[in-house]
This record gives structure tokens, C-alpha cells and sequence, in this order.
């Protein structure tokens, strides 16, 4: 019988989904897990790699297993057998030509910033971190330039062996929310917006879905879409770097804590 499943992990502490040899991966100790509770050896693909630091709040996943387990309580079993960093969340039964990468029709990232000017213990290691209010709509402007068919050439990071960097982005979704704990003297509530588009004391998520992403895409974005933020960068400007194909235009790279695979679609 061939399961589909939907797990989340918090991506620290490992090499990323794909086993490797420099170190451990979530899809080997999910692999153990799997292989513990069926008794026999069992394998598990997923929608797609994430890399290291990355972390899952809806990597799906498929196996192969014959058990008499009911299928709403291989969750349960499977995760006595995971470490607090990683979860089975849901698993049903599906064709058995099911492949959770290759019919996998959209993903959806979603890149986490807080932007304050003291550190948040709390969002540390799931949350980039930015000091300086940013510009909202400069950066929303921006983002509705990436938005379409592309060549994302500009926004592949080096060491990518992909020849085809033609790729879709559905939608990028930009929300901010106000962070909580700041107060002013007088009890009140401090403003996200202390100067008319520039959010500050703020969560900003940035929410990318596409038909396929390449190597440290959401992350370029990101990158690209703070500097924008940050005045270092136009709206026009990001058109531009998609037009011209050439990376060392676009913004930085930001660290892989802030990012998030979300969901995937099929």
C-alpha cells in the first residue's frame, strides 16, 4: 500500500531532506522512524529538497508499507518514534503510482523577517532580522514584477546544475503584523508604522507559490525585495535584474532560518 503523508520539522539541526554524508538529515531519521514502526526497511520521497536550516511546516511525502496500522493512526505511531523536531501531521492511502515530487503541481515558501531594532529571543531561529524600518509598498511594487513566467536566472544561486531556469510564481503575498511587547512609557502600544509606509516593531512575511523553485530562490527574493525595502534598490530596478538575467544585481542571499515550505498542492 503506498501512503501520502504531510510532515513538519524544524530545520536546525540538520543537513536538510536529503541524506548525506556530512551529516543528518530529516529524511534519514523519518526513514528510521518509518522502518521501526513497519518492522521492515522503508524508504520515503518527498516533494522536494529543502536545504539546511530549512525548516517544513508541509513537506508531504510517500511510502510504501503493508501494516495493519489504521491509516489515521500511523501518525501516532510514527511519531513516538521521531525526535521533537520533526512531526507526522496527516497520512492517507493513495494510488500506488502516487509520487510526492514528480505530481506536485505547486509549492508555497513563505520567508519570515521581523524587523525591530532589539533581537526577539522567540523568533531568533525561525526569523531573519532587520533593524531598520523597510518600505512596504516599494517593496509590494517589486514583488508584483516577479509575479508571472520568468527566467529566474537572476535569482539562482551558484553550484546549480538546473539547465532550465524558466519557472512560474502564481502569486507573492507580502502581510506585516505588529510585533507584541512594545510599549511606550505611557502603556500604549507602539506603532508598526511610525512613518507612513515604513514598517517598523513588525513581522513581515513574505509568501511565494510557484510551479518549481531554484536553488535558494525564495531566499534571493527575499533578499532582494529588503533591499528594495531599504531604499538600496528600486521597484524598477528588481524588473530590470529579471530582464538582465544576472545575479550579482539582485539582493543577498538571506540565512535559511527564515525560510518555510508551507504547503504543496498536487
Amino acid at each position: 500500500m503506498r501512503y501520502r503523508a504531510v510532515i513538519s520539522y524544524y530545520g536546525e539541526n540538520y543537513v536538510g531532506w536529503q541524506k548525506q554524508l556530512n551529516g543528518l538529515s530529516v529524511q534519514e531519521v523519518m526513514e528510521k522512524a518509518l522502518t521501526s514502526v513497519f518492522g521492515k526497511e522503508t524508504e520515503c520521497t518527498a516533494s522536494g529538497r529543502t536545504d539546511a536550516g530549512v525548516h517544513a511546516e508541509g513537506q508531504v511525502i510517500h511510502f510504501d508499507a503493508e501494516t495493519s496500522i489504521p491509516t489515521d493512526k500511523i501518525p501516532f505511531a510514527v511519531n513516538t518514534c521521531l525526535p521533537d523536531d520533526v512531526a507526522m501531521l496527516y497520512c492517507e492511502e493513495t494510488d500506488a503510482d502516487f509520487n510526492a515530487r514528480f505530481a506536485a503541481k505547486r509549492k508555497t515558501y513563505c520567508y519570515k523577517i521581523y524587523i525591530s531594532q532589539h533581537r526577539r529571543p522567540m523568533m531568533e531561529k525561525t526569523h531573519e532580522h532587520i533593524v531598520v524600518p523597510l518600505d512596504l509598498n516599494a517593496i509590494k511594487e517589486a514583488a508584483s514584477y516577479i509575479e508571472g513566467e520568468h527566467d529566474f536566472k537572476c535569482f539562482e544561486a551558484s553550484g546549480s546544475s538546473i539547465k532550465n531556469t524558466v519557472r512560474t510564481v502564481y502569486g507573492i503575498d507580502i502581510k506585516t503584523t505588529p510585533l507584541p511587547g512594545v510599549l511606550s512609557l505611557k502603556g500604549e502600544t507602539a506603532s508598526g508604522n511610525p512613518d507612513g509606509n515604513m514598517v517598523f516593531d513588525s513581522e513581515l512575511t513574505i509568501s511565494v507559490t510557484g510551479n518549481g523553485f531554484l536553488y535558494n530562490m525564495v531566499r534571493i527574493i527575499a533578499g532582494t525585495l529588503v533591499y528594495v525595502g531599504l531604499h538600496k534598490l528600486t521597484p524598477e530596478d528588481v524588473k530590470n535584474i529579471l530582464d538582465s538575467g544576472d545575479r550579482t544585481k539582485a539582493g543577498k542571499t538571506l540565512a535559511a532560518k527564515g525560510l518555510h515550505l508551507i504547503s504543496v498542492i498536487y
